[in-house]
């Protein structure tokens, strides 16, 4: 099943983006969902996402205090908001379904439970004046 992410861009510094990732209303209604980034020669990181169990949404630190998910479930559509952006910001962004979304050991934990499982196609985001 495929995700649909939108919403990538060029920005400069201090400057904000919406991204958009469409979803089938069962893996909104049923699974965790979130957001993952890629930037070039680093590894994948999970960014923020919201827990099926609870409704809480997580982040992890390098984005928290800027960025804000949420998702419209009429709309079918996971969110993320961004502001003051920076440049290490700049990455391929990811949304992604069905994850470990939680707080283990005191510590922000966002994966995929099966790699496999349900992703988006990725939506480039540069951060650069």
């Amino acid at each position: 099943v495929q995700l649909q992410a939108s919403g990538g861009g060029l920005v400069q510094p201090g400057g904000s983006l919406t991204l958009s990732c469409v979803a089938p209303a069962f893996i909104l209604e049923h699974f965790s969902i979130g957001w993952f980034r890629q930037a070039p020669g680093k590894e994948r990181e999970g960014v923020s996402c919201i827990s099926v169990s609870d409704g809480i949404a997580y982040y992890a630190d390098s984005v928290k205090g800027r960025f804000t998910i949420s998702k419209d479930d009429a709309k079918n559509t996971l969110y993320l908001q961004m502001n003051s952006l920076k440049p290490e910001d700049t990455a391929i962004y990811y949304c992604a379904a069905d994850l470990v979304c939680a707080i283990i050991s005191e510590k922000v934990m966002i994966y995929p439970i099966n790699e496999n499982d349900y992703w988006g196609q990725g939506t480039l985001v540069t951060v650069s004046s």
